[in-house]
């Protein structure tokens, strides 16, 4: 049995600039093409009953620092929320994590998403954005004692700036674009691999980025230190200095909601970074928490020590990390 063993440089918090939102999901206990008329598209006008609701925690700065702070790391969260954030402001004073860079933004709402899902998990999503639009407020030179950062969905202004404040300050990044990615054309998209020094993006992600940018995966990772593409229960894929490391995916004890597992991903990579762990380990322990979130509904319900998540990846990969 081997023991990874870690850079004694361990920095001192990890800056997650993104969204914090509510979750609003609803049950429709039929299926939408029983009450959709195809040729009455045109003038759309249904309503659905749906007796189970409920509301999750989200946003994928809240989701990111969530699982990162299981794993015993120091998330920073940088966020911008409206009028009715106290629910989530309780939360994170339960579990301790510091909101000092949440910004309240007067007169707008949190971001939030109602989906609506029927019996064959289809989905009609609604999105607001409200004080998400004003991410750009914060500015990554307002925290202190930052020596990593992730920049992942957010405002799309704020989403530019704070990358470019990261270069500036020569604070290493992880970009993840997510579903902000079609806000950003091919040049835009490009500036952003050129500040960053790692990129984390699903298989869809990054069919799209290569679209945009022109350029093949293999080709963006020689711009970064590395490149990470997720592909769900086929793994993920970490490009790096001209070779890559294929991640397989951890079985999870069932398969309930992946709903926030690419944030609770990002966790692991980001704990891995910070702690100049290997590209396989830090692979693995990603894989290991995107595993114990989609046994959990919701993107923030999922539960481990610090010390049942060391002994889990031991247990499933056959050496200790610390």
């Amino acid at each position: 049995m081997r023991r990874i063993a870690i850079s004694p440089g361990y920095p001192m918090h990890t800056l997650i600039c993104g969204s914090m939102a509510y979750d609003t999901i609803m049950v429709f206990g039929d299926h939408f093409k029983n009450h959709i008329l195809p040729e009455q598209i045109h003038i759309l006008n249904v309503a659905f009953l749906v007796p189970d609701m409920r509301r999750e925690f989200g946003g994928c700065s809240g989701n990111i620092a969530y699982s990162l702070d299981l794993l015993g790391g120091k998330p920073l969260i940088m966020a911008t929320v409206g009028d009715d954030f106290q629910p989530y402001a309780s939360r994170l004073e339960k579990l301790n994590l510091p909101a000092s860079h949440v910004r309240h933004v007067p007169g707008t709402f949190t971001a939030q998403a109602f989906i609506t899902t029927d019996l064959s998990d289809n989905q009609i999503t609604a999105f607001h954005p409200g004080a998400m639009n004003h991410s750009h407020q914060n500015h990554v030179t307002d925290a202190r004692d930052v020596t990593l950062g992730i920049v992942a969905p957010d405002g799309r202004e704020g989403m530019l700036q704070h990358a470019r404040e990261f270069h500036e300050a020569g604070i290493p990044f992880v970009f993840d674009p997510g579903q902000g990615l079609p806000m950003f054309d091919g040049e835009e998209l490009l500036r952003f691999v050129q500040l960053a020094r790692y990129v984390a993006v699903n298989d869809y992600e990054a069919q799209m980025l290569q679209q945009r940018t022109g350029k093949t995966v293999e080709q963006l990772a020689k711009l970064v230190e590395a490149l990470i593409v997720t592909r769900g229960e086929r793994g993920s894929t970490i490009y790096n200095r001209g070779s890559a490391v294929d991640i397989p995916c951890v079985r999870a004890d069932q398969v309930v909601d992946p709903t926030g597992c690419g944030d609770a991903y990002r966790s692991g990579l980001l704990y891995g970074i910070a702690r100049g762990m290997d590209w396989e380990t830090t692979g693995r322990l990603a894989a290991l928490m995107g595993a114990l979130k989609i046994a959990r509904r919701g993107a923030q319900n999922h539960h481990a020590t610090r010390d049942e998540l060391l002994a889990s990846y031991r247990e499933q990969f056959g050496y200790d990390i610390s």
